[in-house]
């Protein structure tokens, strides 16, 4: 069961694996997108359907003939990756359990969105855990967990395809220790602070400039390339101008100016001032334009200097 392109990697490696036989597949309904707003198919459905695996496309995961299907598979374990919350009359169907593969050491960073969030807050270190699924969200007993360092240079992007390519051999080992029953399943451990990674919506995506430069780079990193941080500032003409930042590197210094504040010299470099410093602009995207890097938008925009973001 899943939807973008980090459950197809996990789908595709237990195909190609050979030592399991995919009983049918659970992915989104198709949803209009694109230019043409055409009906699009999710990354697991066009995968299944490359590899003639049966699929299902439930728009209500109680619905009585979706759970008669699922009945009628007959699977040992359903394997959960990227997908939706699964309601307790679906989760119970398999005799060996569902497993639910996670982006982050549980129990931190429960929520749809631990990539993202870990490093927002600056984390070294991340990884995966697989588990069965209970009646609470990410908080079933775990099964296997691997952690994966995260770079300095790290985006959400790039980090993404680091746990995506491990992830297949973590759902390999799992599968393999609950078809012998040699899985030796523990629980959460138990913690005062807990880090949670909850959705993240445009809103959230919108850059404080009154935080220190080491925050506002992770915020940027943490949401390159999706859904990214942005800001806007008023132009010469009165109009709010909005863009998104994709990178950056920052500077610890002295400065007066106010938090926000653009400084440019129209060829090389943007940055804005921030509390106890500066963040460099090395790539931005206007709205409605391309993504660039920062000498070649100012090519064609030298107006930036000492314009002020909001």
């Amino acid at each position: 069961m899943g939807t973008p392109d980090f459950a197809t990697a996990i789908l595709e490696t237990i195909v190609l694996s050979q030592r399991h036989e995919i009983a049918a597949v659970v992915t989104a309904v198709d949803k209009p997108g694109g230019r043409g707003m055409q009906l699009m198919q999710s990354s697991v459905k066009q995968f299944a359907l490359k590899h003639h695996l049966p699929i299902l496309q439930p728009e209500k995961l109680k619905d009585t003939s979706f759970i008669h299907s699922l009945e009628s598979i007959q699977a040992d374990v359903f394997v959960v990756v990227a997908f939706r919350m699964l309601p307790e009359v679906v989760w119970k169907i398999p005799p060996k359990g569902t497993i639910n593969l996670h982006a982050s050491l549980l129990p931190q960073y429960r929520g749809a969105a631990p990539i993202n969030w870990a490093i927002i807050h600056g984390e070294s270190e991340t990884g995966l855990t697989t588990f069965f699924i209970n009646e609470k969200i990410d908080e079933g007993n775990i099964i296997l967990a691997h952690s994966v360092d995260i770079d300095e240079k790290d985006n959400a992007g790039s980090l993404h395809d680091k746990l995506m390519h491990v992830g297949g051999e973590i759902i390999l080992d799992t599968l393999e220790q609950i078809e012998n029953n040699t899985y030796k399943e523990k629980k959460q451990a138990s913690f005062i602070y807990l880090k949670t990674a909850p959705k993240i919506f445009k809103k959230d995506c919108l850059i404080d400039w009154k935080q220190t430069p080491q925050k506002i780079h992770n915020f940027i990193r943490g949401l390159s390339p999706y859904p990214t941080a942005f800001t806007s500032y008023m132009d010469d003409n009165n109009r709010l101008i909005s863009f998104k930042v994709y990178a950056s590197k920052f500077e610890i210094t002295i400065h007066n100016l106010p938090c926000g504040m653009i400084q440019s010299d129209g060829k090389e470099y943007v940055r804005v001032a921030c509390k106890q410093g500066f963040i460099y602009i090395e790539e931005i995207q206007l709205d409605g334009k391309k993504r660039m890097p920062i000498k070649d938008f100012l090519l064609g925009n030298k107006t930036l200097h000492m314009k002020q973001c909001r």
